[in-house]
């Protein structure tokens, strides 16, 4: 088939590499355009459009798509389909029905649940027991297109880094079969009184609150690694907390509690076993601590 990839993140790479490898035709790539990135702020491609250049395929990066010459070019290629993954950009009804086959976008739940930009999170917060990919036929609205092909994958202790990768794979894998015979499957209408959206996650929600139970910071441990990393103050410094365990323990919420660096939380304790402070590598908590001695009795904020 003649097809449009439009994707931005390392989560769409592996259907862009799938879909040249299953010998289809990728007649131009759409991602967002370079951004400043280091501490240099020089500008960075995207991981799609580093992989397209790999590829040998045209690349375009237009910062709308509701512009009268960027849709007449993106029409002018004729493709048979636009496959989407986690582009960024909103599809204008013109970009949605110029493909003879429309637009089929890779999402990271299994909808209706999870519409929206952060799925994968979204669904480790709430302790879903799995998630999933949907190949959807696109449509105006969010995510409520009709769904074409799912595939599961269990939760499990997984952080939102892990299972993105995990689900990147699988998203690749189903996009590929779902187009050996697209014409014979049969797309079926979301329930939109099942859905549940997933919003974007403001750095705002990463603080750390001691007061919540543990099992609930652990799930946001979890969700917000690698980015963007949950965290709490001490001595002034922000330490980021990728990787914890839930230990029977209590006392008032925010207290060290031992000399394991055991936190006491609304219910239960948190232990953080892979930390991060300001400007540093990742380090086990072990190690951390013996540099630095946090006294038992020690509140964090």
């Amino acid at each position: 088939m003649r097809i449009i990839f439009m994707g931005t993140p390392d989560f769409a790479v592996p259907t862009l590499t799938a879909l040249a490898e299953a010998n289809h035709t990728i007649v131009a790539v759409y991602t967002q355009p370079p951004r400043p990135a280091g501490r240099g702020k020089k500008l960075q491609p995207s991981p799609v459009q580093r992989e397209a250049e790999r590829l040998g395929i045209e690349v375009r990066y237009p910062a709308s798509l509701k512009d009268v010459a960027v849709q007449a070019d993106f029409l002018a290629l004729e493709a048979d389909l636009a496959v989407v993954a986690a582009y960024g950009l909103i599809l204008p009804k013109v970009i949605l029905d110029a493909p003879a086959h429309g637009c089929l976008n890779v999402h990271g739940s299994i909808l209706p649940h999870w519409r929206g930009a952060a799925p994968v999170q979204r669904a480790i917060l709430a302790g879903d027991p799995v998630t999933g990919i949907t190949i959807m036929q696109m449509a105006e609205g969010l995510d409520t297109g009709d769904m074409i092909a799912t595939v599961r994958t269990p939760i499990e202790d997984k952080t939102a880094g892990q299972l993105t990768e995990e689900l990147a794979e699988l998203g690749a894998q189903l996009m590929v079969g779902t187009l050996i015979d697209l014409e014979a499957l049969h797309p079926v209408a979301q329930d939109d009184k099942e859905a549940t959206y997933a919003a974007k996650i403001a750095k705002s929600e990463a603080r750390m609150d001691f007061s919540k139970p543990a099992e609930l910071l652990e799930r946001e441990v979890r969700a917000f690694a690698p980015f963007p990393g949950a965290w709490f103050q001490l001595d002034g410094e922000r330490v980021k907390v990728l990787e914890a365990h839930v230990i029977g323990m209590n006392g008032a919420a925010g207290t060290v509690l031992d000399d394991q660096f055991t936190i006491a939380c609304g219910n239960a304790a948190l232990r953080p076993v892979r930390i991060q402070r300001a400007g540093k590598p990742v380090m086990d908590t072990e190690a951390f601590l013996r540099g630095k001695s946090i006294p038992v009795g020690t509140v964090l904020a």
